[in-house]
């Protein structure tokens, strides 16, 4: 009896620290979730790259929660140009968890499937993701780094790298706010 008393404590407290180990994750998850929606606002870049810069260059992300909440959708392009795969850039990203790590993979225009995962928030407004491995090739580059930083409800920061052939880093950051 004097066990029992012993192990079933001992059992709890196991089980709630396991569902803390998943908990970081899942936070990240929940909060990259409340920024569904569509947002627009302009791309600076670095180096700077004139057709990639600037207030005229706005840039539109749509965010949308799918399949029963495990997954969110991240799609992005230049405002106020058609979806025209052959002429526009138009990836696509899904973001998801699996067991206890959020997962990143981005389907690039430069035809490969870079994965990243995400790193604990110190803050919990900033989801950041680190490369892990990468489908097809790299002759054109591709995406290395991501970060999401929730300012408040209708605006937030995103931070992505490009790393082009011979591993030069090209940073994009766009400064969103929620479309009307």
């Amino acid at each position: 009896m004097k066990s029992l008393r012993v192990l079933l404590p001992l059992a709890v407290l196991s089980l709630a620290t396991a569902g803390l180990a998943q908990s970081d994750a899942q936070k990240s998850f929940d909060t990259l979730k409340t920024i569904a929606g569509d947002w627009e606002g302009p791309v600076s870049v670095t180096p700077p790259m004139p057709e990639m810069s600037g207030g005229s260059n706005l840039m539109h992300v749509s965010l949308r929660v799918t399949s029963r909440g495990h997954a969110l959708v991240h799609e992005m392009q230049e405002a106020a140009t058609p979806l025209d795969p052959k002429k526009y850039d138009h990836p696509l990203t899904m973001l998801y968890l699996n067991g206890d790590q959020l997962n990143l993979v981005h389907y690039c225009d430069a035809g490969n499937r870079p994965h990243m995962v995400a790193r604990k928030s110190a803050d919990g407004k900033t989801v950041e993701f680190d490369f892990a491995d990468l489908s097809g090739g790299t002759e054109h580059g591709h995406m290395h780094h991501a970060v999401f930083t929730m300012i408040d409800a209708d605006h937030h920061v995103e931070d992505w790298t490009y790393m082009t052939p011979g591993d030069k880093p090209i940073q994009a950051h766009f400064e969103l706010h929620r479309a009307k």
